[in-house]
């Protein structure tokens, strides 16, 4: 088995673009010369540098963005959290809105990126209910439950392309393996930008989402999200962000989808060593004594503790999305 990526120090799970991944090459352009008519594009997938996206250093540290696998901040200052759409994508987007392409499954079984120009000609109609997904099982679908994830669940069946921007339902090319996390904590709010932003305007929004597998792992480590709003050029919505596939508290084999609570059942990290926190008793959330979310927090749910990370999350509480203990 290799190597099990741990998520006991969880990683912020909205990190910039620009702060993710150390020597990646991207080939994220869609090849759109020589499309005419109703030719949607085939997205290709990014050639990633998954060995410096999960290793050891960036897992335990790109919380706080202060220490970078080698080569990361250089090779994307340029980007900065920005689409890396080309002036093809966006013409073919302008030219064909409404469009939406999934990638064919690989051999293994596994979704490939996801492109669209969503609008709201793509989003359900109002009144639409969504329907049962339930018969899809996406790779690497091991389900398990713990009592300190969010609704106990450990896997979703998570969107490429949010049903609420695509109206997609049971798409086994649009949907992955993901933890409640990243789909509820990650992905939600930039989908949710998304679909306000047509709401509110009307207008297009070029979209793509790239599952991120290593090798011949069953389970993606992440999927990368970019947005780039059309008839504004970008001023409505533009971002670049990777969501990774991770749930705080629980060890994952991407090879297979198993997974058991962190430092249990053969995992070998050290456990953290007690420090102060600030508890929120009521959303059972612990923060850093100096987070900005601790004044907000009313008197008689606020309690101040010395305890090690684990021993916490193992008695119920998350960590904050903010300050990252």
């Amino acid at each position: 088995m290799k190597p099990i990526l741990t998520v006991s120090e969880a990683p912020s799970l909205r990190l910039r673009f620009a702060l993710l991944m150390a020597g990646l090459a991207l080939a994220l352009s869609l090849p759109l010369s020589g499309c005419t008519g109703s030719d949607i594009p085939t997205a290709q997938t990014p050639d990633i540098n998954i060995e410096a996206l999960t290793s050891q250093t960036f897992v335990e540290e790109a919380a706080g963005f202060e220490v970078l696998a080698d080569g990361a901040e250089d090779e994307f200052d340029e980007n900065d959290g920005d689409p890396l759409f080309d002036d093809a994508d966006t013409e073919y987007a302008r030219q064909h809105p409404g469009f939406e392409s999934y990638s064919n499954l690989d051999k293994l079984g596994r979704c490939g990126v996801a492109t669209a120009c969503l609008g709201p000609e793509t989003m359900p109609e109002p009144g639409e209910e969504r329907e049962s997904i339930s018969e899809v099982k996406p790779t690497g679908w091991d389900q398990a439950f713990y009592d300190y994830v969010d609704q106990g669940a450990l896997w979703n069946r998570s969107h490429l392309i949010a049903w609420s921007l695509s109206a997609e339902n049971a798409n086994e090319r649009n949907l992955v393996t993901g933890t409640r996390w990243m789909n509820a904590e990650t992905m939600l709010p930039y989908e949710e930008e998304v679909a306000r932003y047509i709401d509110l305007t009307g207008n297009h929004v070029l979209y793509r989402a790239t599952p991120i597998f290593e090798d011949s792992e069953l389970v993606c480590r992440g999927i990368l999200l970019e947005a780039e709003s059309i008839e504004d050029g970008g001023q409505g919505v533009s971002f670049a962000v990777f969501c990774l596939n991770v749930q705080p508290g629980i060890a994952i084999d991407y090879d297979t989808g198993d997974s058991h609570e962190a430092h249990k059942s053969g995992d070998a990290s050290e456990p953290s060593e007690p420090r102060e926190y600030v508890l929120n008793t009521s959303s059972m959330r612990f923060h850093l004594p100096d987070c900005d979310s601790v004044e907000d927090i009313g008197p008689s749910n606020r309690a101040y503790v010395t305890e090690s990370r684990d021993d916490l999350i193992e008695d119920g509480y998350e960590p904050c999305g903010s300050c990252q203990p």
